[in-house]
């Protein structure tokens, strides 16, 4: 049990050594000196327990860790710890605040002096990053459901042909009204046999004999039917000739008067 706290403890240790991050004071322009503005280079950074601190100077000046009071008022007279090498090195062992300033007259007041706020644990996380990635394969794979509602076109074009077969054949019906035309043909010759040319009649007495010459003129073909039917009697012939013998009378008076 006491050999796995060792370990535990070791191992610690060695985190807290590779995770440590080492500052030059004032950065890589700067230094330990009063032309550097040594306040606002230690505001713009975050220490932590672990870190280190490297103070480069010059022999005309020297590091001086002294209270909070001193460091206000800028006195040396109680020092915490005095260095004097050129190139300290400070290890941030515990968390809290640390003053430092420069021990020689006249120059803590011309700004060198550093207030050092070291947190109890290290604001800057490595593995903080891992977890960003894990987050990254995520192949949001949904564009291939769009394919799916394309096959729902084809058969929309199916049904069109189904109203297509609708052959009427209605006009069969027409012909059967044509044979109509033809009786009114035959009713027409029936009117036409009428004596129109009785003047060519020649001009003898009235006898029976100029009946069949005014009666021929008519149809050629209806001759038979003129032989059946029956001969007009005595009264009626006698009043046609008298009608004929006028007529005639009255030709010749027109054209002996022409």
């Amino acid at each position: 049990m006491a050999r796995t706290l060792v370990c535990l403890a070791a191992t610690a240790m060695l985190v807290q050594l590779a995770m440590a991050a080492t500052y030059t004071v004032g950065g890589a322009n700067g230094g330990w000196d009063s032309s550097t503005d040594l306040q606002t280079w230690a505001a713009s950074q975050k220490f932590a327990v672990g870190d280190n601190l490297i103070f480069q100077y010059t022999p005309n000046h020297d590091l001086v860790e002294v209270t909070k009071a001193d460091y206000d008022s800028c006195q040396t007279s109680s020092p915490i710890q005095t260095y004097t090498d050129g190139n300290t090195v400070v290890p941030l062992t515990s968390s809290g605040k640390r003053y430092f300033i420069c021990g020689t007259p006249g120059h803590c007041s011309q700004g060198m002096q550093i207030e050092i706020d070291t947190l109890a644990t290290s604001p800057t996380y490595p593995p903080s990053a891992s977890p960003a990635p894990e987050t990254s394969p995520s192949p949001a794979e949904t564009p291939e459901l769009a394919p799916e509602t394309s096959p729902s076109f084809p058969p929309s074009m199916y049904p069109a042909p189904e109203t297509s077969p609708m052959p009427m054949e209605t006009p069969e019906i027409a012909p059967e009204t044509s044979p109509s035309l033809p009786p009114s043909v035959y009713l027409a010759p029936e009117t036409s046999p009428l004596p129109t040319e009785t003047p060519e009649a020649a001009p003898g007495s009235l006898s029976s004999d100029v009946v069949p010459s005014i009666e021929s003129p008519g149809t050629s073909s209806s001759r038979s039917d003129l032989s059946q039917q029956p001969l007009p009697s005595s009264a009626n012939t006698n009043s046609f000739r008298i009608c004929l013998g006028f007529w005639f009378g009255l030709m010749l008076v027109v054209l002996l008067a022409l």
